[in-house]
C-alpha cells in the first residue's frame, strides 16, 4: 500500500518531481480496505489551519497580526492548549505513589530458573558448517601428526 505523502500546497517535500495529477474517487466509489476504520460523521467543510496561524506558532509571527477574523478563534484554542501543557509540564509525581513504584522493584537480580547445561542448545547452519570444518582440519593435523610420528 502507498500513501500519498503529498500536499495540496505544493510543499510536500517533492520539490522539482512531476506526477501525474492524483484523481480522488468519492467515499462511495472507494473499496473499504481490511485496515480502514470508518470514522462516522465526518464534518463537510473540514476546517484548515490558515498559514498565518502556522507561522505564528512557528514564531515568525506576533500574536497581535493573527488575532483578527477567523483566526482569532485558532489562536484561543492554541493559547489554551499551551497553557495546559505547561501546567502539565509542572506536575509532580506524588511521593507516595513514586515510593509504591520503586518497592515493587525487586531488590536483587532475577537469578536464571534453569542452569545452563539444561537449557536447549541452538545452533545456527553456519556455526555447524564451521563446527565441521574446524573437526576436519584437527583430525587431519593429529593424522599427519601420527604419520610423521610413525616413520
Amino acid at each position: 500500500m502507498v500513501d500519498d505523502l503529498r500536499s495540496d500546497d505544493g510543499l510536500g517535500g517533492f520539490d522539482g518531481h512531476h506526477h501525474r495529477p492524483v484523481t480522488r474517487r468519492s467515499e462511495t466509489q472507494r473499496p473499504l480496505s481490511d485496515r480502514e476504520v470508518p470514522l462516522g460523521h465526518q464534518e463537510q467543510d473540514a476546517r484548515v489551519l490558515a498559514p498565518a496561524v502556522h507561522a505564528w506558532l512557528d514564531g515568525e509571527l506576533p500574536e497581535a497580526s493573527v488575532r483578527k477574523g477567523d483566526t482569532a478563534r485558532d489562536v484561543e484554542f492554541w493559547k489554551n492548549v499551551n497553557v495546559e501543557v505547561e501546567s502539565r509540564r509542572r506536575m509532580r509525581t506524588p511521593a507516595y505513589l513514586e515510593a509504591q513504584i520503586m518497592e515493587a522493584l525487586p531488590q536483587t537480580a532475577p537469578q536464571l530458573i534453569t542452569p545452563w547445561w539444561s537449557r536447549e542448545f541452538v545452533i545456527t547452519p553456519m556455526a555447524a558448517v564451521g563446527a565441521a570444518a574446524t573437526l576436519v582440519v584437527v583430525a587431519a593435523a593429529v593424522t599427519a601428526a601420527v604419520m610423521f610420528v610413525a616413520r
